[in-house]
């Protein structure tokens, strides 16, 4: 039962990151085919993130204190919007305010589930199975990997279309997967005579929140620098390979590796765990973040960007599972889900600047200052997370 409980959880990861292969990594290829320009994307970004910073702790408020609206409700909430919006895709042959909007609400939605889907590592355990979150999260490399560079192909053969057909696809597997999953945290906790809503603890609200977690936000604040940068390689690839004369297969193919090498940090990351605290791994992948972009600016050439992304094993794919087990560490129980909704929240800020200005620095001053202001950010994050971080006191 726990085996097929850590299987299904990852699975949820896997489909939750296929999905936002689609709707982001080709959101440039999809829009670009619609006519729209990269200023046009950027802003489209930025007002999805936007709206997501928004829903993303009223959400998570009503996670944590509702005891009708669990966080199983939400997810599968989500998932249903993300459905229609991304069906409204196939209707529309060139670029409309329609569109605009409906680009703009999936962005938003699927910013605002991915601290929904982190938090659920942890809401599972409470029937009394441990879940791998680092094996979890790498079937989403996994599996968003496959996607990436077998889509790009799809699109050369089959059209645009290929891009909303396999969102529908996705989504409908994520919400298959997390019924599953539902159906068996239910039976497990009812085998350990756990009750399933585990409210035994009176929730604080956001504000109060961030009062009692001064430093820690201080410290998430540099987040949003890093993730500046990942949000530049994730949102436009296209243009930057482009600039290196690449293609749309180029682009699929360096995103592929780039979750692929996720993997070994993800499925060792309790291993390393055990050997490294989370403070030591966060400051090694803040450190990472910025190599990774610094490279890419120095990169003539498609090889050397391929090259520049293996230090995705000592960034993305450590900082991501350490953050999520450091918030777990340093937070009080009733912090949970508002935690891991900070640290989104600081990434999906980070998206919002990079998204917005990203691309008018493109149209006006092209991909290489885009990559060295991008360079330029990351290294003051990290500057901002090294500095704070160890003054935060674990639980």
């Amino acid at each position: 039962m726990k085996k097929q409980l850590n299987l299904e959880y990852s699975m949820v990861q896997g489909t939750y990151w296929m999905y936002f292969g689609v709707a982001f990594s080709y959101a440039a290829v999809f829009l670009l085919d619609k006519g729209y320009s990269n200023s046009e994307i950027g802003i489209v970004f930025s007002l999805g993130s936007i709206l997501a910073l928004v829903l993303q702790p009223m959400l998570a408020h009503l996670a944590d204190t509702s005891k009708n609206f669990n966080l199983f409700s939400v997810i599968k909430m989500l998932i249903a919007i993300m459905f229609i919006l991304n069906f409204f895709l196939f209707f529309f042959n060139t670029k409309s305010i329609i569109l605009t909007l409906i680009y703009i609400l999936i962005i938003s939605w699927v910013t605002t589930g991915q601290p929904f889907i982190n938090s659920l590592n942890f809401y599972l355990q409470n029937s009394g199975c441990y879940i791998n979150f680092g094996l979890a999260r790498s079937m989403g490399s996994l599996l968003y990997s496959l996607l990436v560079g077998i889509l790009g192909s799809f699109v050369v053969r089959y059209g645009i279309v290929a891009i909303p057909v396999a969102g529908q696809l996705v989504l409908a597997l994520l919400l298959t997967f997390i019924v599953f999953t539902g159906i068996r945290y239910r039976k497990e906790c009812t085998k350990q005579e756990i009750n399933v809503i585990n409210e035994d603890f009176e929730p604080i609200t956001f504000k109060k929140f961030i009062g009692r977690n001064k430093i820690f936000f201080i410290m998430s604040t540099g987040i949003i620098g890093l993730y500046f940068s990942n949000a530049v390689l994730n949102n436009f690839m296209y243009q930057i390979v482009d600039n290196v004369n690449g293609t749309s297969e180029d682009m699929g193919r360096i995103l592929s590796l780039m979750a692929a090498l996720e993997i070994p940090t993800m499925v060792l990351f309790d291993k390393i765990h055990k050997k490294f605290s989370c403070k030591t791994l966060l400051i090694v992948a803040s450190i990472g973040f910025t190599l990774k972009i610094f490279l890419c600016y120095l990169a003539t050439s498609v090889f050397l960007i391929f090259i520049a992304h293996f230090t995705q094993l000592i960034s993305f794919a450590l900082f991501l599972p350490a953050m999520v087990h450091f918030v777990d560490e340093t937070l009080d129980k009733r912090e949970a889900v508002r935690g891991q909704a900070l640290f989104i929240i600081m990434t999906t800020i980070g998206s919002v600047i990079s998204s917005f200005l990203g691309g008018f620095i493109l149209d006006i001053y092209g991909a290489s200052s885009l990559l060295l202001i991008s360079t330029v950010l990351s290294f003051l994050g990290a500057l901002i997370v090294i500095t704070f971080i160890s003054k935060i006191a674990t639980n």
